[in-house]
C-alpha cells in the first residue's frame, strides 16, 4: 500500500513541477479557471489601453501579480506533496524496521 501511495505522489510531484515550469515561461495550460479569467480581463484591459493610445501599465502589473500568485499556489501545492510524500517514506521505513526487528534472526 505504501509504495502505490509513493508512487502516486511522485507522479502528481512530477505534474506540479511541469506546471510550476509552464507558468515561468508564461504558458496558461496549468492555470485554473478564475486565474484564466483574470489573467484574459488583464489582457483585454490593457490592450484596450494600447488602442486608446495610453500606457498599458497597470494591465502589466496585475498580469504580474497574477502569475505571482499562481506560482506560489503551485509552490505550496508542491511543497505539501513532498512533504506528504517524506512523511510516507518514513512510515514504511518505521513499519520495515519494526518488522525486521521482531524476527529471530
Amino acid at each position: 500500500m505504501g509504495n502505490a501511495d509513493i508512487r502516486r505522489l511522485d507522479r502528481e510531484i512530477l505534474a506540479t513541477t511541469k506546471k510550476l515550469e509552464a507558468v515561468r515561461r508564461g504558458e496558461w495550460w496549468p492555470l485554473n479557471g478564475s486565474e484564466r479569467r483574470a489573467m484574459a480581463r488583464a489582457l483585454a484591459g490593457g490592450s484596450y489601453q494600447i488602442a486608446r493610445g495610453r500606457s498599458a501599465g497597470r494591465a502589466e502589473r496585475r498580469m504580474d501579480t497574477t502569475t505571482e500568485a499562481i506560482e506560489l499556489r503551485l509552490t505550496a501545492e508542491l511543497t505539501a506533496l513532498q512533504s506528504e510524500r517524506q512523511r510516507l517514506m518514513n512510515e514504511t521505513a518505521k513499519t520495515k524496521a519494526a518488522k525486521k526487528a521482531s524476527g529471530w534472526f
